[in-house]
């Protein structure tokens, strides 16, 4: 096992410090360790084939394209007015703004780096504009787009539910609350940094402008509703949703906003077969690197040393998994992640009796938090690169803002009651 894993992370490690994109590092050594330790080449095709033929992976696709459409379709903008209209008048207006939009784009686009791209462009200088400096305002909205892997619909959770076994419907109905507690978290925080800052009211929208920002958004405020409430009632499983979603969208966008042109729909296709391809190519060659540390009994061993240094502690346990996954979600993106670290720390945790949905949103909020840490934070990265800040501009900014998400990370994490609340009530 030791010259195993030592060709294993060693090449992995190797690469990486050699600046290869993380999915090619693990392709690469998994394909070499099984060359040079005699494991079954025959199983290199077999894997790779019943990694990316799951039926649940197919949701992937259609929630893809499901978010650009209605990205296309100037849903993100509507959102965001109809928030200014009930919250934009008050103090620190614009960041509650923030919040609350991304905590309803992430029901429609599933994916954080879409949550910042689509609400960016818009938010980050309407922060700026009303008193926020640039850095703070784009620490905000990087950390408000991690809340869309944790909301449902979201990629992740499929990722999760396909490699755990775990019902996807659940791991959705159990992101719900850690996912408004990730919002508000953001919003104390932001209350609390915000008082050094010499921040401008606007004007308070009277009530038939708030209606009439009601009535503009309400076909995008409808489309979680269809989706998450034709899973939970059992009218579709959650890859069919990820259809109907695409399918609601480009009604809505060609039919009632008249944003969208048909002519428009072959690019969007093609875009989003291409943002698919990056996932499942990551979804591969991870599940090759997960396959050999299991088949090899890596992963064993080192379930076998979590549990004899925690001494079957189960807090001890979560403990380091929290660090562990923190560490992992600086340098890689959720999907490796996930792949690596369920085989090992999956079983670990089912011994010692936690529940498996319940662990699943352990994971997914600690690699949503690295989705905003350096080096690898690609929300911060999309963020920096509409307000054409750089990291380093952003980290005084952003570490109050992890802190406040740590604290939702260690409630979910020591209470997992709170993930499970809704499936249990709706089950």
């Amino acid at each position: 096992m030791l010259n195993t894993s030592l060709i294993l992370f060693g090449i992995f490690i190797i690469l990486l410090i050699c600046n290869i994109p993380i999915a090619v590092s693990l392709g690469i050594a998994s394909v070499v360790t099984i060359f040079i330790t005699g494991l079954p080449i025959e199983m290199f095709p077999i894997n790779v084939y019943s990694a990316s033929s799951k039926f649940a992976l197919l949701a992937i696709p259609f929630f893809i394209l499901a978010g650009n459409i209605m990205e296309k379709a100037g849903i993100s903008e509507k959102l965001i007015n109809l928030a200014k209209a009930c919250v934009g008048h008050r103090k620190n207006g614009v960041a509650l703004v923030c919040v609350i939009v991304s905590c309803f784009f992430a029901a429609i686009s599933g994916s954080g780096p879409a949550t910042v791209a689509a609400l960016g462009v818009i938010l980050i200088p309407s922060m700026v504009k009303e008193g926020y400096p640039a850095s703070f305002a784009t620490a905000l909205m990087a950390a408000g787009g991690a809340i869309g892997v944790i909301i449902p619909p979201s990629v992740t959770f499929i990722v999760y539910g396909s490699s755990s076994g775990a019902s996807i419907a659940e791991i959705f109905m159990a992101g719900v609350i850690p996912g408004l507690m990730m919002g508000a978290a953001l919003i104390v925080a932001t209350l609390f940094c915000a008082r050094k800052f010499d921040l401008k009211k606007t004007e308070k929208a009277s009530a038939a402008e708030r209606w009439a920002a009601f009535k503009d958004a309400v076909w995008g405020l409808l489309m979680p509703v269809i989706i998450l409430g034709g899973i939970y009632s059992g009218i579709f499983t959650p890859t069919e949703a990820a259809a109907v979603s695409a399918v609601y969208g480009l009604i809505i966008g060609i039919f009632v906003y008249k944003r969208l042109k048909i002519s428009e729909i072959g690019q969007m296709i093609v875009t989003s077969g291409s943002q698919t391809g990056v996932v499942m190519y990551v979804i591969i060659a991870a599940s090759l690197f997960a396959w050999v540390i299991s088949v090899d009994g890596i992963a064993t061993d080192i379930g076998n040393w979590l549990m004899n240094v925690t001494n079957g502690n189960l807090w001890a346990f979560l403990l380091i998994t929290n660090i562990i996954l923190l560490i992992a979600g600086c340098v890689m993106d959720a999907t490796s992640a996930l792949y690596i670290f369920i085989p090992i720390l999956l079983p670990v945790a089912t011994a010692m009796g936690y529940d498996t949905v319940a662990f699943g949103i352990l994971m997914c909020v600690n690699l949503a938090i690295g989705l905003v840490t350096p080096p690898v934070g690609v929300n911060l990265f999309t963020a920096c690169s509409i307000s054409k800040l750089t990291i380093k501009d952003t980290f005084k900014d952003i570490v109050p803002i992890i802190l406040a998400l740590i604290v939702v990370l260690l409630l979910v994490t020591y209470v997992p009651q709170i993930s499970l609340l809704l499936p249990n009530l709706l089950s």
